[in-house]
């Protein structure tokens, strides 16, 4: 697996009651999967050489993150190394404006959008969808290396258009759906075509980060929640993709399903799986990569929470397992082995249980009490 990050060191974890050897491509030995891969190069997944003496020995090389160069995934792939997913459906991943383009192609609806060239052009990407006023805000984003509201600006007149610019990429302008709420549609896919695909969540968003996911999403009718996974089914077979696919999704407030962003690997949204699933994201996505049958994607329980836990001014979150685990025998606690900083992802729990609204207060006490910004 090229990365080392937390989606590494979960997927390791799934692959070890199958006796998987796993090999890590790690920026440093104290990313956080580093810390418990036992076979782990360290080195630039951005050079081609460390990753051709990396992919030496491997039956076949996944990601925890969508950047690894392109053409040097072309060439590993030319050379015979399988890439799971490959290049021709990574791409998808890596660049926001092929992504765009592959949608619109197969008919997945997603924000109106254009590539744009500077600030007088999104002015007039906003004129083109006004039906009153100038159009604005906008949503801007650069088509590569974008990730939790890193490389997204929503700009409100051309003045305030200029930063994305200066980095010398590409941006792409989409406009700024009025959304009831954001989802998830999880599905995984192996070389041969099976396909499964996990119920729909709901995914609430705070400064740009996941903060909580609910399985399954509420309020979400049996025929909208179909047509989510039709969706996210549809581009992973057009697409070509192997393992893991996370399609992100607008529900906007005139009942439209619209696709906002595309992630080929294991996802934060689908870490509820751990615990709420017959199968886990991370051992479908191994099952996938490695072309085997797929597991059961359906839930264990009617409702799963997911609360990310993020750093906050209370380094010493080990202390507070006391008070959680005595409060809560049921709740289940993942800490990625990082140093905590403020804001920083550092862990998640899960909660499940028949009533959503104490499922949720459960899951939400636990990372608040572990963050330090709930202490009773």
């Amino acid at each position: 697996m090229v990365g080392g990050g937390q989606l590494a060191r979960m997927t390791h974890e799934a692959g070890i009651p199958l006796g998987i050897r796993f090999k890590l491509l790690s920026a440093s030995p104290q990313e956080s999967a580093a810390q418990v891969v036992r076979d782990v190069v360290v080195g630039d997944h951005r050079d081609l050489d460390t990753l051709r003496r990396f992919a030496q020995g491997c039956d076949v090389i996944t990601f925890d993150h969508e950047h690894v160069p392109t053409e040097h995934l072309r060439a590993l792939e030319a050379e015979g190394v399988p890439v799971r997913p490959g290049p021709d459906a990574l791409v998808h991943a890596q660049d926001k404006g092929v992504m765009r383009a592959a949608l619109d192609r197969i008919g997945i609806a997603s924000p109106r959008h254009r590539i744009v060239t500077d600030p007088a052009d999104v002015t007039r990407f906003a004129a083109e969808g006004a039906t009153g006023g100038d159009g604005y805000p906008v949503v801007l984003k650069t088509v590569r290396g974008g990730y939790d509201g890193k490389g997204v600006w929503v700009v409100r007149d051309e003045a305030g258009a200029a930063e994305p610019f200066r980095a010398g990429v590409p941006v792409l302008a989409e406009e700024k759906v009025d959304f009831a709420r954001e989802l998830a549609a999880s599905v995984v896919r192996s070389p041969h075509g099976q396909a499964v695909a996990y119920p729909v969540v709901e995914s609430v968003q705070v400064d740009g980060v996941c903060d909580t996911v609910i399985a399954p999403a509420p309020d979400l009718s049996g025929e909208r929640a179909a047509e989510a996974q039709r969706m996210a089914l549809t581009i992973a077979r057009e697409l070509g993709v192997t393992g893991h696919l996370a399609v992100e999704l607008f529900e906007t407030r005139d009942g439209r399903l619209l696709v906002n962003e595309l992630a080929m690997r294991p996802h934060n949204s689908g870490h509820w799986t751990q615990d709420g699933a017959v199968t886990s994201q991370f051992a479908n996505h191994l099952r996938a990569v490695l072309d085997l049958p797929l597991g059961a994607p359906g839930a264990r329980a009617p409702w799963t929470v997911m609360v990310n836990v993020l750093g906050g001014d209370y380094p010493d979150m080990y202390s507070a397992y006391l008070h959680c685990m005595a409060r809560d025998p049921q709740l289940k606690i993942h800490m990625y082995g990082k140093d905590v900083k403020p804001g920083r992802k550092v862990g998640h729990v899960t909660t499940y249980g028949d009533d959503l609204s104490e499922v949720l207060d459960r899951a939400r006490h636990a990372a608040g009490y572990l963050r330090g910004t709930i202490t009773e």
